[in-house]
């Protein structure tokens, strides 16, 4: 664009103005870590939900979140979303039926620590036979969803069920019911979304053959990383969970040791990583463009909180350690440290490391000599 007036060059100050001003706002999006909040709730449970209202992050990068909670004969009825999703078990134990397209029933017993992938088109129910209050969080991609950042779900039954919606006579006829037995099932619906079910009622039994390639316990699987004094990680992927292959998403449940560090990282495939906090409480950083630490907050259990697309984030526990559960938007995540002794600083030439922070080879040499034995958690300093 050529320039010839002074006039015009106001114009083109004032389009670039408004476009670093735009580009300013989109980078300001807030990041702060939030509780969910109630959508629903009747005898048997509650449905909880993030909203993209509160949290920015979850319209941008088209992430939803809620968490099901089940009394004792609590029963989530059946229903199916419009959204691929991981669920992880934060509470308690129960029985979950699980059907994939065109495909028989699997009835799974789950309890605390356990991660399913439900893909698109799975129809699900959820029941708490005892006490322990029975807790699921859910954790997806709303890329095709109807709203970005929120899952919607279809219930088959209840009162907001497919059967109300269509006529008797629709009804009859694609079921072969007359049309007094059609008005007593569509009458008997009074429940919506969650219902306790009377003692006369007995479910299926979960079967353990069901389990398998359903569901991974991430307290029980093995270690991916393992640092003394340090922490713990299980990442699922499609080796121990094929059907997040099918999601979409790849998980991993992190325990950090009491006082310990997790290193500054980012998630260098364009990843975003969605971080809800299971148990204990601790200190997060984020840094994003421009070098500017764009989160600096205390996080703690209940709080969900999302690292935009290679931002740099390092969190540090407080004395009772902490545990949380993320999803990264793509099967098989690969992550950049930059610190430990996987650190891109260990690859990086000294000569390179010397120029690039413009100091002598003695304090490069102390920079390189530091963190060679720990790699990714950093117990606490003596």
């Amino acid at each position: 664009y050529h320039v010839q007036t002074p006039k015009s060059l106001s114009f083109l100050t004032v389009i670039f103005w408004s476009t670093e001003k735009a580009n300013k706002k989109k980078m300001e999006i807030g990041l702060s870590p939030k509780l969910a909040k109630k959508v629903y709730e009747g005898d048997g449970g509650s449905y909880l939900a993030w909203s993209p209202s509160e949290l920015p992050m979850l319209r941008e990068g088209n992430i939803g979140a809620a968490k099901l909670s089940l009394h004792k004969n609590g029963f989530a009825l059946p229903r199916y979303s419009d959204s691929s999703k991981v669920a992880y078990v934060l509470q308690g134990s129960g029985v979950t039926g699980i059907v994939l397209p065109e495909s028989e029933e699997k009835v799974v017993a789950i309890k605390k620590g356990d991660a399913l992938a439900l893909p698109f088109g799975v129809v699900t129910w959820w029941y708490n036979k005892e006490e322990t209050e029975l807790i699921v969080l859910f954790l997806g991609d709303t890329s095709k969803a109807h709203k970005a950042g929120e899952f919607t779900d279809f219930f088959l039954t209840g009162s907001n069920g497919i059967f109300t919606g269509f006529s008797t006579e629709f009804v009859g006829r694609a079921w072969d019911l007359e049309e007094s037995d059609v008005k007593t099932l569509v009458g008997k619906q009074s429940g919506k979304g969650v219902v306790q079910l009377e003692g006369t009622i007995t479910l299926p039994e979960p079967k353990p053959e069901h389990r398998i390639g359903m569901a991974l316990n991430c307290e029980e699987a093995p270690l991916d990383v393992d640092i003394k004094g340090g922490g713990r990680v299980v990442v699922l992927n499609t080796k121990n969970l094929p059907l997040v292959g099918d999601v979409g998403l790849g998980a991993d449940l992190v325990r950090l040791d009491g006082g310990a560090m997790c290193s500054p990282g980012f998630s260098c495939d364009s990843a975003l990583q969605v971080t809800y906090i299971v148990r204990g409480s601790g200190r997060v950083q984020v840094v994003g463009v421009d070098g500017q630490r764009v989160l600096e907050t205390t996080i703690k259990a209940g709080n969900l909180f999302i690292v935009p697309r290679f931002f740099v984030v390092s969190k540090i526990a407080d004395p009772e350690g902490m545990e949380w559960f993320s999803i990264i938007t793509t099967p098989n995540p690969i992550f950049t440290h930059l610190a430990g002794s996987s650190s891109v600083w260990k690859a990086l030439s000294p000569s390179v490391l010397q120029a690039a922070f413009n100091v002598d080879s003695g304090v490069e040499q102390l920079f390189r000599s530091k963190r060679t034995s720990d790699a990714i958690f950093f117990p606490p300093p003596n």
